[in-house]
This record gives structure tokens, C-alpha cells and sequence, in this order.
């Protein structure tokens, strides 16, 4: 169990507290989101701790009192370098908790926000575009590094989602709204040469696994497979390889940051506004979501096919020459390169198959001869016939 649902006495959608029980029940009739109950208990939890009392506890204070501590609370917070983003929402569930059990009207609490500025944004960030999204795939260390990044920007850090999700993640398919996205060409190939490398690790791969399982020695081995790649585990993944691809501000690239230039591919890519906002994740207002239905699936993968994620022409002619490649009977190409370049750091990706295809079919390189120019004088005594 969670430390939230031990110190909260929650089970489910309840509580044996009563103040809690009422606080559950409020979100459970207005999202009945799993994501939403998590982060509004653990927050409760946090300030209970903080005040010393149980939630019941709480509730018996008088508005002065807690309006007090709540303010200790949330500046407290400020104080230790929280952004005003998670301070104001902070204080935003704790006054629904408050609200619900009693405190309103002469009795609601008294205390300030801090002032959130319409553009502030406390971790700066970086948006790569998509010359520099392709250099991180291919300089992100391993196969695997290398499919979650481009997976993550030809998503945009999103996938199929289905209400049958919900029995393996109850937070999964918010409001029950299934979803649909693709991967583009280079993201399936390089999902591909993962999921090879990962049979050959553990011999297969059950229907139950995350596509990305984490590798961390942190996880105990016996559930490691079942495990999906933690949050703070993607993120020093993807600033990583942005650093090996020479990115100047790589600190500043984070998973979001693909996600955007995802979204900025789908506008270049001459995409309806809605469909951009479907494929993002994004529910439309009204009737316009249901018209996404299963039957549309074919529709949107021609429409997501518009969008092009790497435009440089260097880029087509390096997959038409893998494609080409694979036609040949040579695999594995992605993981080849990547090998062979690590091996010769100066060498670019089209050299590095040039070198692969010669290997890998028994060509030689061609050999040249340097042939000296003759001089003016050499050149006469030709003509002479010495």
C-alpha cells in the first residue's frame, strides 16, 4: 500500500476518517480519476504530518487556526524552492478539503495565494527541433535509449490508450476516453532492433510487460520486467542524449520538450486544428471527441502521415540506403551503426553504412594510386622521346 492510504485509512473510493471519506467522495462524483485521488491525499497527507494532528483532528480547529497553519504550510513550501505552480495548487486542495468539511461562508479559511505570472515557468526549457532530435536518438548509448526517444517525440509522450487499461493502471484512460497515436517509420524501426535485442536478453517478451521495462538495480530482478522506466529514469535519458548530441542547452531539454515539437511537426504538417489536438491527447469540447471513433483509425494514420518529423534530405536518402540495405539481407543496421560509430567517433551515420553494407556483402574499398603531375620540363622530354 501506498504511505497516503496507510496514513488516511483509505481503501478504494473511502476512508475511515470521516473528513477524508467526504474528501474522497467529492472527487470521486467529479472525475473519479485515480491520478487526481493520488495527488490530492498525498497532499493532504503531507500537511497532516506537517500540523502534527489526524485529518479529523483538522477539522475541529477553528478557522483562525487553521488558516494559520495552512498559510505556514504553502509558505513553507515557497520557502524550500517549490515552484508557485505546485504551492497554489497545494493550497487549492487543501481549501476544497477545508470547504468540504465545514469551512464556508463566516467560517472559510483566509489565506494568500502567491501571485503566478500568465507565462512563468519556473525550469527553463529547451524545444530541439528535429535535426537535433535526430542527433539524440542516435547518440542516446543503446537501442533501447534510442526507441524511447523517438517514440517520445513521434508520439508526443503519448500511445493507444483503452479503457481495458484501467485493470492493469487505474490511472490509465482518463474518463474513460480511448485515444489513438502512431510512430512514425524511424520509431518503429527502432522499436524494432529494441525489441530484438530485448528476446535475446530474456527470450520473450508476455503480453503483460511495458514496452520499455526499467533496468534499474533499484527494482528487485523477479519484478523488473513488469516494471515500466520510471519518470526521473526518462528524464536523465533524454538530457543525456542531448548532451551527447551537441546540444548547447542540453540541461534544459526534458521529455515535455519533445512532446512540443512533436506538436509543432503535426502544425508544419498541415493538420486540422482538431485532428492536432486529437493526436496530442487532448479531449474536444462537445460532440467533436466522438467522431474519433475506431471507425477514424485509417483516416488518422493517413493524416498523421502528412506530418514530417525530420525534413532534411539527408535524412530520406539515409533511409532510402537502409531500406536498400535491408533488401539485401543485411539486419540489424540501426544497432550496427550505432556500434561502429562509438568505435570511430568521427565517422557520420552514412559513412558508417557504407562501411557496414561493404563488410557485410565482402567489397572491397576501392584503392587509388596517386599519380604525380608532371612538370613543364618532364613534359618536353616526353615529346622528345627521352
Amino acid at each position: 500500500m501506498r504511505a497516503w492510504e496507510v496514513f488516511l485509512k483509505v481503501k478504494q473510493w473511502s476512508s475511515e476518517y470521516e473528513s477524508v471519506d467526504k474528501y474522497l467522495g467529492h472527487f470521486k462524483r467529479k472525475t473519479r480519476s485515480e491520478g487526481t485521488k493520488e495527488l490530492a491525499c498525498d497532499l493532504l497527507m503531507r500537511f497532516s504530518k506537517f500540523a502534527g494532528k489526524e485529518p479529523d483532528e483538522l477539522t475541529r480547529l477553528s478557522p483562525a487556526e487553521v488558516s494559520k497553519l495552512v498559510q505556514s504550510y504553502v509558505d513553507s513550501l515557497a520557502d524550500k524552492g517549490q515552484s508557485i505552480r505546485t504551492v497554489n495548487v497545494t493550497l487549492t486542495f487543501l481549501r476544497t478539503f477545508f470547504t468540504l468539511n465545514s469551512f464556508k461562508g463566516a467560517r472559510q479559511i483566509d489565506v494568500e495565494r502567491f501571485f503566478q505570472p500568465s507565462r512563468y515557468r519556473k525550469r527553463p526549457e529547451y524545444i530541439p527541433t528535429a535535426d537535433e532530435i535526430y542527433r539524440m536518438a542516435y547518440a542516446a548509448g543503446s537501442a533501447k535509449n534510442k526507441a524511447m526517444v523517438l517514440c517520445l517525440y513521434t508520439s508526443g509522450v503519448k500511445v493507444p490508450v483503452y479503457p481495458e487499461m484501467k485493470e492493469m493502471d487505474q490511472r490509465a484512460c482518463k474518463g474513460n476516453i480511448p485515444y489513438y497515436s502512431f510512430f512514425s517509420r524511424e520509431a518503429v524501426n527502432a522499436v524494432r532492433d529494441y525489441l530484438d535485442d530485448r528476446c535475446k536478453v530474456f527470450g520473450s517478451i508476455e503480453n503483460d510487460e511495458p514496452l520499455f521495462a526499467s533496468t534499474s538495480t533499484n527494482v528487485p530482478l523477479e519484478v523488473r520486467r513488469s516494471t515500466p522506466v520510471k519518470r526521473n529514469t526518462l528524464d536523465l535519458v533524454v538530457r543525456r542524449a542531448a548532451r551527447r548530441g551537441g546540444i548547447t542547452r542540453w540541461k534544459e531539454v526534458h521529455p515535455h520538450c519533445l512532446r512540443k515539437a512533436f506538436e509543432s511537426a503535426l502544425r508544419n504538417g498541415g493538420l486540422d486544428t482538431k485532428d492536432q489536438e486529437f493526436l496530442m491527447g487532448h479531449i474536444l469540447p462537445g460532440v467533436q471527441d466522438p467522431y474519433y471513433d475506431s471507425s477514424k483509425t485509417e483516416d488518422l494514420r493517413t493524416k498523421y502521415s502528412a506530418a514530417r518529423f525530420f525534413k532534411t534530405e539527408t535524412t530520406d536518402k539515409l533511409e532510402m540506403v537502409k531500406a536498400f540495405a535491408r533488401s539485401l539481407g543485411i539486419d540489424k543496421i540501426e544497432v550496427k551503426i550505432q556500434k561502429l560509430r562509438e568505435l570511430h567517433s568521427g565517422l557520420d551515420e552514412m559513412e558508417a553504412l557504407g562501411r557496414i553494407m561493404r563488410q557485410e556483402l565482402g567489397i572491397n574499398p576501392i584503392k587509388t594510386k596517386m599519380v604525380k603531375q608532371r612538370g613543364p620540363e618532364e613534359a618536353d622530354d616526353c615529346e622528345n622521346g627521352n
